[in-house]
């Protein structure tokens, strides 16, 4: 007990008094903690003070000073020099993060710069590849069906409204009163507008205007001024496309109703019928003429480029102001969106639209009765001839009758509207004439020219 006593350790009266009534038995380390002890008093020599700092966290133990041959000083400069070891990021987060911010980088450019520009970065001036919808007739609450299943007038207004929108041209950057003003038909859910090319001709601002009244400013993507056809583009998505109808199966007198911005008046939506169909329209002598919608009901400048509706709730027409005659009431016109659609496929796939062809002419077509009956062959009879095209460097005069144009028979403006449309300008054809001779008729002869297709400048809208 003399270690115990030597150590300084003190043993309470009560342990002392119960250790002299009891026998303790010694712990069975007892030894191994004596020879630990005895080691430890021949490492740390009994003369050396034990230096403590007044801050425990940078004391050094004097055994492990000993032991490794270090000083405190020594020891903290060791530590100091000591880089924490940072773990480095997996592979595969970082592959995920990549993918994440291209992701996000190609969304953002598809919100700004719209669907298709993708393809339009590596196509050049190609936009996308498009084809005009034809949708099913779609089924609205029964109040606005009609015992036949057809749409009422209100069903029409209802469904078909959000599908209009109004079109502001503005002349000038600093003009803030548009100009001139129109309408326009939603294509895409996208922000794709159909509209007529005289509502954005010459415009240098072009803004639209929803049904909700969101406004948007829009890019003209391209236009036939020929055909008064026009597309354009604003940055918008979840809009109501119109559903577009075949304008082959319009008949005579059935209803229609035209929704448009006449005057400003944003969705005005007015009734009429089919006064006629397959109407060949042009303005200019020369030009090419469209097919179109004769209709009563009201249009009025604004309208143009606006909806015309079959009950069914399909659009089956653009409407034009321009078509519409300044002397006579109750007539006006539509261009149909079957002839309509082949150009606005063409300006949504490449945004420009190749040089039209003409001929040059003008002219009557003479029927195969009529020929009978005046002694001439059916056939195109020649009225006059533009100085300006190739024709006019042939043996053709006017009075003469184009019997066959192309190797085929013609005696009407919708063979010879297929036949041109078939062609591109610069095309060269051929073409069969009759030339008759009042005076002497067994001398009227028959003879062939060869003229090269000219570029059609004309438009569908007169000119001011």
């Amino acid at each position: 007990m003399d270690e115990f006593e030597n150590n300084d350790i003190c043993i309470p009266d009560e342990t002392a008094a119960k250790d002299r009534d009891e026998d303790i038995a010694e712990p069975e380390n007892a030894e191994i903690q004596e020879i630990q002890l005895d080691e430890l008093e021949e490492t740390v020599p009994e003369n050396e003070p034990l230096t403590v700092s007044a801050e425990p966290a940078f004391n050094i133990p004097p055994i492990l000073t000993k032991l490794e041959g270090l000083d405190r000083e020594s020891f903290w400069a060791e530590v100091s020099k000591a880089k924490p070891v940072r773990k480095k990021p997996r592979k595969a987060l970082i592959v995920l993060c990549c993918l994440m911010f291209v992701l996000s980088l190609f969304v953002l450019i598809t919100v700004i710069y719209g669907k298709g520009w993708l393809m339009r970065f590596f196509g050049g001036s190609r936009n996308i590849d498009f084809t005009l919808p034809i949708a099913e007739t779609p089924k609205l609450e029964d109040p606005y069906y009609q015992p036949d299943g057809r749409y009422t007038v209100e069903g029409i207004a209802k469904a078909v409204s959000p599908s209009v929108v109004s079109v502001e041209v503005f002349s000038s950057d600093m003009v803030f009163v548009p100009t001139s003003q129109g309408s326009g038909i939603v294509m895409s859910a996208d922000g794709y507008i159909l509209t007529n090319a005289h509502v954005v001709d010459n415009g240098k601002k072009i803004k639209v205007v929803l049904s909700n009244k969101s406004e948007y400013y829009a890019e003209l993507v391209g236009s036939d001024v020929a055909a008064d056809i026009a597309v354009l583009k604003i940055s918008a998505v979840g809009l109501t496309p119109a559903q577009f109808g075949n304008s082959d199966d319009v008949n005579l007198g059935q209803d229609i109703v035209a929704i448009g911005s006449p005057a400003g008046f944003y969705g005005s939506v007015t009734k009429g019928i089919v006064s006629g169909v397959n109407r060949l329209i042009k303005v200019e002598s020369f030009s090419t003429p469209m097919k179109c919608i004769q209709i009563d009901a009201a249009i009025n400048p604004g309208n143009s480029g606006g909806a015309l509706v079959n009950m069914w709730g399909q659009v089956i027409g653009i409407t034009s102001s321009k078509l519409s005659s300044k002397s006579y009431d109750g007539i006006g016109f539509a261009i149909t969106v079957n002839s309509a659609k082949p150009i606005i496929e063409t300006i949504m796939e490449g945004g420009n639209i190749d040089k039209k062809a003409r001929i040059g002419i003008t002219y009557y077509p003479v029927s195969e009765s009529t020929a009978v009956m005046e002694g001439l062959k059916a056939g195109l009879y020649i009225v006059s001839i533009d100085p300006e095209c190739d024709i006019a460097g042939t043996d053709a005069k006017p009075g003469d009758i184009i019997t066959e144009l192309d190797g085929q028979f013609v005696s009407d403006t919708e063979k010879v509207r297929e036949i041109i449309s078939s062609h591109k300008a610069g095309d060269t054809v051929k073409a069969k004439l009759y030339r008759h001779v009042p005076e002497d008729v067994a001398a009227s002869y028959e003879f062939e020219i060869s003229f090269k297709m000219m570029e059609d400048k004309g438009t569908l809208i007169e000119k001011k």
